[in-house]
């Protein structure tokens, strides 16, 4: 059987195709369209014109790449930016008259689980731990060990959303990180409640933001490793101590020159940096990993 996963992100959308066969997998294909879905209005809950038919367009991309691979089933699954804006059922209305593509708007719940199956297929947890995947419209946190999630949710302050709304100097200014940080710390009350039930010994950062921290170490190291083909990689935590200083003093254009950044997270990483820094601190935690395989594996996962 064939199968196609798409995942509709606030800032990207993945499709990802695979031949399933004995409980078994290999993936045929795989590529991401930053899309930008959440640009300039995603505070508003709107999707603005030029970002709606941006991802039109990507899904009618898409569904030629699907059809050319004699497809058996879809499974496209919407996120933070689609689920919270406005115009977001349109969004899901018009996908499926121009580019038959059915979406299921999934919510923050339904989504932290995804994550959590997507990288237990990794491998990557081996002791309990504290699972984050930062999106650019919402963060999922999953407390869990390799069998288990004790505890799971999501939280609207994902990396766009704070972007737009604190994140105007350059490089970012004491008062930007200040307000950026203030907010997080009284969203996030809960999950350090938790966290001190639970003692979780290593984050585990689901792709996105995380694959650009370890890119970025990867190639200052002169590494021959390769993010693209890895599943799970652990940082030294003193190498992403380093990146994440270097990210949050550097200039937008420091940025941009780093090897290994890629161009739709110049700005947003510096957001993601804060944040993993401000919860490892939080949590004590000084293991890290990364998990490549994110919530369009959780759903693969699915039809093993």
């Amino acid at each position: 059987m064939r199968v196609a996963v798409i995942d509709l992100g606030t800032n990207t959308f993945h499709l990802l195709i695979a031949e399933i066969k004995n409980h078994q997998f290999s993936i045929l294909y795989k590529t991401n369209v930053p899309v930008k879905l959440g640009e300039g209005k995603i505070n508003d809950n709107l999707i603005i014109p030029e970002a709606f038919k941006r991802g039109i367009d990507t899904l009618k991309s898409f569904n030629e790449t699907i059809n050319s691979y004699h497809v058996d089933q879809i499974s496209a699954t919407a996120t933070s930016a689609i689920r919270s804006a406005k115009n977001g059922e349109e969004f899901v209305t018009v996908a499926k008259a121009e580019a038959q593509i059915s979406i299921k708007i999934i919510t923050g719940d339904e989504e932290a689980q995804l994550i959590y199956n997507g990288v237990k297929l990794s491998g990557a947890i081996t002791n309990t731990a504290l699972i984050m995947d930062i999106g650019g419209g919402s963060i999922e946190f999953i407390l869990c060990d390799n069998e288990n999630i004790f505890w799971k949710k999501s939280y609207n302050i994902g990396a766009a959303r704070l972007m737009q709304q604190y994140f105007h100097s350059d490089p970012i200014s004491d008062g930007d990180k200040n307000a950026i940080l203030f907010h997080v710390q009284n969203e996030l009350a809960d999950l350090f409640e938790i966290c001190e039930t639970y003692h979780p010994k290593t984050l585990i950062g689901s792709a996105g933001a995380f694959e650009t921290f370890a890119s970025l170490i990867i190639k200052k190291n002169n590494s021959d490793e390769n993010i693209e083909t890895a599943i799970s990689y652990t940082f030294e935590y003193d190498d992403y101590i380093k990146v994440a200083t270097t990210l949050i003093n550097a200039s937008h254009n420091q940025r941009h020159e780093m090897p290994g950044m890629i161009p739709l997270r110049v700005d947003m990483i510096v957001v993601a940096a804060l944040i993993t820094s401000y919860v490892l601190g939080r949590t004590q935690i000084n293991q890290l990993k990364l998990s490549t395989y994110d919530l369009k594996m959780g759903v693969l996962s699915s039809y093993l």
